[in-house]
């Protein structure tokens, strides 16, 4: 009896695991082991510092100018798609064009198909022979040769005009291809603008107030000056006194251009605007010259090319005076070492000191 007892309190002896039973407590444990070690490394590990104000505006200052890069490329994708629209369209103008002329030319064909019909197809000996009047007859067949000579011309040119269509069309058909692809880069630089803007906003929103005045005031002396507010009219000007150049402009046209760009002191930067009432940079030099009746390439990158290079040292009021390696940034020249742009979003047309930026060359239009 008492071994009985004794056996019944005894532990099962336990089996080791062997096979897929061995395995699957295997992979127990150790995920178990990974838990434990993932849940005391989450409570161990610091919370990543959020970035100082500092570093916010470099991040800020850092997408403006990336967006402007894109803004850039941008404009030079829109100004070939708008290129490649004309030249689509002119070659539809010109197919239908052409299909009209195929088309009279093939009723004229036709009816002569149908009055050769209606008169016969006698052979020309019998009917020489039948006709009570040869005089008339051989005048007759004189204009039938003729006639024919002109029917042998007019299938010559109805197979020239097929065959000129044709060419049109095909031409029409690989132009239509580049304009789509010339789309699809436009949205995809809208698009890569949107998005870093977007993420300035986002950065900006997480300043407090006194660390967004602070960066504003930083960014507004960064590119020549304070805020800017409108005028009564609400046009953008400049309520404040703006400073004129001492120097004067080498021509009657540079004279005028510079005009244009201190009568838009104040209005708003807008990525792709061109005027009247907003602008960015390439727009605003554009805009500028077009009103002293010359015409400027749309992007910063053309416009470099657009006149005749000139040094630092020998800028002249009207000068094209373009910033950073990638050439994304122009203003115009006005002399004592300023000039009149559109800086970014947010800073409207301004006057600003030309080292504020990485200068990168500059261009004498006229």
């Amino acid at each position: 009896m008492a071994a009985h007892r004794k056996s019944a309190h005894r532990k099962p002896k336990q089996r080791p695991f062997t096979g897929p039973a061995a395995r699957t407590a295997a992979t127990l444990a150790l995920a178990g082991a990974a838990t434990a070690t993932s849940a005391g490394g989450a409570g161990a590990a610091p919370a990543e510092p959020a970035p100082t104000a500092a570093q916010v505006r470099a991040k800020v200052d850092r997408l403006y100018h990336e967006a402007e890069v894109a803004t850039e490329k941008y404009n030079g994708a829109k100004e070939k798609a708008a290129a490649a629209t004309r030249t689509v369209d002119a070659l539809a103008d010109e197919a239908a064009r052409r299909t009209d002329r195929l088309n009279t030319a093939r009723h004229t064909l036709g009816s002569m198909a149908t009055a050769q019909y209606r008169t016969g197809t006698l052979d020309p000996a019998l009917q020489l022979a039948l006709s009570s009047d040869p005089d008339s007859y051989l005048e007759r067949a004189a204009h039938l040769d003729r006639a024919g000579d002109r029917q042998a011309g007019l299938l010559g040119s109805i197979r020239r005009q097929l065959s000129g269509i044709a060419r049109v069309k095909a031409r029409a058909d690989r132009e239509t291809e580049a304009l789509a692809a010339r789309q699809a880069e436009l949205r995809e630089h809208r698009t890569a603008i949107r998005a870093k803007l977007a993420d300035a906003r986002t950065l900006l929103a997480t300043l407090t107030a006194e660390e967004r005045a602070a960066y504003e005031r930083s960014a507004d002396a960064a590119h020549g000056g304070g805020p800017v507010r409108a005028d009564r009219a609400g046009t953008g000007h400049a309520e404040r006194a703006t400073p004129r150049s001492s120097v004067a402009a080498p021509n009657s046209r540079a004279g005028r251009a510079i005009a244009f760009a201190h009568g838009a002191i104040g209005k708003p930067y807008v990525w792709g605007a061109t005027g009247p009432n907003a602008f960015d940079c390439s727009g605003l030099t554009q805009a500028a010259w077009r009103a002293a009746g010359v015409s400027l390439p749309r992007t910063t990158y053309t416009q470099i090319n657009a006149g005749q290079r000139v040094s630092r040292s020998q800028l002249a009021p009207g000068d094209l005076v373009f910033f950073y390696s990638g050439i994304s940034h122009v203003g115009l020249y006005i002399g004592g070492g300023q000039m009149i742009h559109a800086p970014r979003p947010g800073a409207p047309v301004r006057i600003a000191p030309i080292d504020q930026m990485p200068f990168a060359g500059a261009t004498r239009v006229a």
